[in-house]
């Protein structure tokens, strides 16, 4: 399985998916023109991960906005991660933010309410 790794723009977030480690790992904003086509390539990757082998899978957010399409996006990549969890599959989300922005807080903690797998929100310098 390869790496993916999506440089980011003013408006899409860096992504990396390395397979070595099991780490996905996305930073910066996010309001793309088409948010369901821009993530498609990371949701592509992370049921071929979740398909092979047994291996954890950690999500490492740092992002700073995202719009009601990559919330969405991000809700059908939680819900992969919810059903491998339900098969026994360990998954973990780390999403960190700037203890500035009480938004991202907010957003992290509304899709926390809805996982039943370990899902941090953290502080970041």
């Amino acid at each position: 399985m390869k790496s993916l790794n999506i440089t980011g723009t003013r408006s899409t977030p860096d992504i990396l998916c390395n397979p070595d480690t099991g780490v996905v790992a996305m930073s910066g904003d996010s309001y793309p023109e088409n948010s369901f086509e821009f993530f498609n390539e990371v949701i592509e990757w992370v049921e071929q991960f979740l398909a092979q082998g047994e291996r954890p899978l950690r999500l490492e957010l740092r992002l700073i906005y995202m719009n009601t399409s990559s919330v969405k996006a991000m809700m059908d990549i939680f819900d992969l991660l919810e059903a491998a969890f339900g098969q026994g599959r360990q998954v973990l989300v780390q999403w960190f933010y700037d203890p500035d922005n009480e938004r991202v807080v907010e957003l992290a903690e509304e899709f926390r309410e809805d996982c039943s797998f370990p899902f941090d929100i953290l502080p970041h310098d």
